[in-house]
């Protein structure tokens, strides 16, 4: 890792801070710590969890909801986390229904079961050495651990570099965007070329000692200053030396290319009705709402239509045994089961209606449309026992208790509709 007063070694990086001096490298970070000490956010609730001494367990906690999410909408996660799980111990001892429950609407499970499976690992490294993590590529080993977060965590949780230790640097979207309009980096930053200048640029510009500080400042940077649209630049504490404000070309940065419009796909999901009580079923751990519970979502032919809202979309039943990934065994079986019953006779539903819920993942658009179908008794048993032989996890919920399941968003609604 270079030193502070190192140049900058990047070809890429070296062609658009050649116009920055030393002294304005060697400035960035005090600048930006005094406009931090003025003008940042110091009442963010895992600010205040490391007030006095260094504690990792909130800023893991933090940056992990922080990953993709908005701070205002993690505010009152984080702080119902740290109420029921005060310490990593709590967290490792949790059940993954209490883990699940806390984080149901956060989106992006994958997080939480990361988070669940590296508060083990924590513990387990805590009993053998007596403390966490001390260093940047240890925290690296942490289920669901990247390098920004890995940094982030030494920087404000570990603070090792008040006594010589590891500093932690960060290069996350925020930071991304303050650097490329910085420094005029003008690389695609999906690319790797883009992506090892742009952290060769951070680690240059980051402090040996007080990076904790510098870290929650450069993120209250990107958060609030130099934001993706209308960026304060009156008030930057960079301003002077900034190759987009210069250029008055903020919106250009950073260059990212354009992806595909993502496809749209729909489906059934079934409320399934015996005896008062809807069947639920536990998502596989692996794949999409792992771990959460979710009504059994039905299969459904391409569709036909003006896709234009309010316009009907019609489906007619998929009769072919041909399921996405999506779909797990549970839902095949009840596929199955419906049809062995005859009661997939419906020729057309639409999928536009006022019920129908729009959940947009990272790769397409998922639309959801419920559609409530009664079993006697018999078929309810029945369907139950051929889900048990194959070890599915299921519930027979009455509209009282659905509230205790740990469900995704897109299920609360679909329940509540």
């Amino acid at each position: 890792m270079p030193s502070p007063n190192q140049h900058l070694s990047h070809n890429h990086t070296e062609a658009h801070t050649e116009t920055h001096t030393e002294i304005e490298l060697d400035s960035f970070a005090p600048r930006i710590l005094t406009w931090f000490d003025h003008s940042g956010r110091h009442d963010l609730p895992w600010q205040q969890h490391q007030l006095d001494t260094p504690d990792p367990y909130p800023v893991w906690l933090s940056e992990v909801m922080l990953q993709q999410t908005q701070v205002a909408t993690v505010i009152p996660y984080f702080e119902r986390f740290m109420a029921s799980f005060p310490t990593v111990q709590d967290l490792a001892n949790a059940s993954w229904e209490q883990v699940a429950e806390h984080w149901a609407g956060l989106g992006y499970y994958a997080r939480a079961r990361n988070l669940h499976k590296g508060a083990k690992q924590l513990v387990d490294i805590i009993e053998q050495t007596g403390t966490f993590p001390q260093t940047v590529a240890h925290w690296e080993q942490i289920s669901g651990v990247g390098q920004s977060t890995a940094g982030a965590i030494v920087a404000m949780g570990v603070r090792a570099d008040q006594y010589g230790g590891d500093r932690g640097v960060i290069c996350d979207g925020n930071v991304k965007r303050v650097l490329t309009r910085w420094a005029g980096i003008d690389g695609d930053i999906t690319k790797t070329a883009t992506t090892k200048a742009l952290w060769q640029l951070a680690e240059r510009l980051t402090p040996t000692r007080d990076s904790g500080h510098y870290a929650q400042a450069m993120m209250d940077m990107g958060a609030t200053l130099c934001t993706k649209a209308k960026p304060a630049c009156l008030l930057c504490p960079v301003q002077t030396d900034c190759v987009a404000n210069a250029q008055g070309k903020q919106s250009f940065y950073p260059v990212k290319s354009k992806k595909s419009p993502n496809p749209s796909k729909f489906s059934l999901a079934l409320k399934l009705v015996c005896d008062d009580k809807t069947l639920w079923l536990q998502r596989p751990d692996n794949g999409i709402w792992g771990g959460l519970w979710c009504l059994p979502l039905a299969f459904v032919k391409k569709q036909s239509g003006e896709k234009k809202p309010g316009a009907p979309l019609l489906a007619t039943w998929q009769q072919e045994a041909t399921f996405e990934a999506e779909y797990n065994t549970a839902e095949q079986i009840i596929f199955a089961f419906l049809q062995a019953e005859q009661l997939l006779n419906i020729e057309q539903v639409n999928l536009h209606s006022t019920d129908t819920v729009k959940h947009s993942l990272t790769h397409f658009h998922w639309f959801l449309t419920p559609l409530s179908m009664t079993l006697t008794i018999e078929q309810g048993m029945r369907l139950t026992q051929t889900l048990q032989q194959a070890l599915q996890t299921l519930s027979w919920v009455d509209d009282s208790a659905q509230n205790s399941l740990a469900k995704p968003k897109a299920m609360q609604l679909l329940a509540s509709g």
